[in-house]
């Protein structure tokens, strides 16, 4: 076992080693952590649902219904009232026919992306997707092809050369997890339609968050009825936890029959699913939510570009603040940590070489007095590195 000791050394040494912090009450914009409190900047419960009273009491009512876990496959005995309830609720929220929901999202990429090409098809990848998204495409077995991020000219012409392949499959995020912006669907749709090729939207970032009613960046470019297979989560905005895929209904069947991920898993606590559908409720109900979020998001946004700080391209929610080098990114979370902020430092390989950056994400249950917190502690860690971190500061 030398080597694997010899290999965490490395990765020590290259900045890159990542070790678990504890939290100790539920999700909120205070965590605890080693008996200390800390303004968490990092969390993807955007709305605040993951602790929501309503979400709370769902559960509670399901666990008493039904028990807990749900004890097999669906395709086993494990398929529950709940599991479908909640899969017809996807299906109205997102104005599909049908709906798949698998344990988590990692699981919904794999299980889609591998049943709807091989051996044989073509699958394209924005360079930025997330890595469930990469890894369905390496596993699926067809040929992989990647654009440079969001350029359609690449696009097209990875597509100009496609005239053999039968099956195509465009996959891409809408909103994207480390920048913070978005896919041009508009543009994808098109050429989807002009090279008759699949187009699947992953959603994870941009449901609950986009759209007049919530339902994401697609609802946001009106674009609900054009998107094939439309993928998310119920684990970010929604506060609960699984993957779900929406389409039409012989897409649907056609998963249940294909996906591995799905066929060859217990299913879902129906608990959660009571979570899930409580969630997306509170969405569609309650819009005041997201418009807190969005005043929050303008709010701390105006603040950075005041101090001249370099969010990048972020139209979004997630708000990255560009380092570049590892160790120093790692270092300025490190500061931020001892000043009572949690923001983590993101490194390879989730994000390009020399792109090391901190990571916040805002939450509608910030109050002003977080955000203006927020924006003294970053001013006064990142003007004491301005020498030294060349990306951190707008030059």
């Amino acid at each position: 076992m030398k080597h694997i000791s010899d290999e965490l050394i490395k990765i020590k040494e290259s900045g890159l080693y990542r070790n678990l912090k504890t939290v100790g009450n539920a999700q909120d914009t205070l965590v605890e952590i080693e008996g200390k409190t800390y303004l968490s900047f990092c969390s993807n419960n955007y709305l605040g649902l993951a602790n929501h009273p309503y979400v709370i009491k769902a559960v509670k009512d399901a666990v008493e219904e039904y028990g807990w876990g749900a004890g097999a496959s669906r395709l086993v005995s494990g398929n529950m009232t709940l599991h479908e309830t909640l899969e017809s609720e996807i299906s109205k929220f997102k104005l599909k026919n049908a709906t798949i929901v698998f344990p988590t999202g990692y699981m919904a990429n794999l299980g889609v992306i591998t049943s709807l090409v091989s051996n044989g098809d073509l699958v394209i990848s924005d360079k930025l997707n997330h890595a469930s998204i990469i890894d369905g495409c390496k596993l699926s077995g067809a040929d992989f092809r990647v654009y440079a991020h969001c350029n359609m000219e690449k696009l097209e012409n990875i597509l100009k050369k496609s005239a053999k392949y039968n099956r195509k499959l465009i996959v891409t995020d809408s909103v994207f997890s480390m920048d913070g912006d978005l896919a041009p669907l508009p543009d994808l749709v098109k050429i989807a339609a002009e090279y008759n090729a699949m187009l699947m939207v992953d959603e994870a970032h941009g449901t609950g968050v986009f759209g007049e009613n919530g339902r994401g960046v697609v609802e946001h470019f009106n674009l609900c009825k054009e998107v094939d297979v439309v993928m998310g989560t119920l684990s970010k905005a929604i506060g609960s936890l699984g993957g779900y895929v929406s389409g039409d209904i012989d897409l649907i069947n056609y998963l249940r029959n294909k996906a591995r991920s799905f066929m060859y898993t217990t299913a879902l606590p129906p608990a959660v699913c009571a979570a899930s559908i409580a969630g997306i409720k509170l969405i569609q109900e309650d819009h005041s939510m997201r418009v807190s979020l969005w005043h929050n998001v303008y709010f701390i946004k105006d603040k950075l570009n005041s101090l001249n700080i370099n969010t990048i391209v972020s139209e979004s929610q997630i708000i990255p603040i560009l380092i570049g080098d590892t160790k120093k990114a790692v270092k300025i979370s490190k500061l931020l940590y001892d000043n009572g902020i949690l923001i983590p430092a993101i490194r390879p390989p989730t994000v390009p070489a020399n792109s090391s950056r901190l990571r916040m994400t805002v939450m509608s249950s910030h109050t002003k007095k977080d955000l203006e917190r927020l924006a003294q502690v970053l001013s006064n860690v990142l003007c004491l590195w301005k020498t030294e971190v060349k990306l951190g500061l707008r030059q």
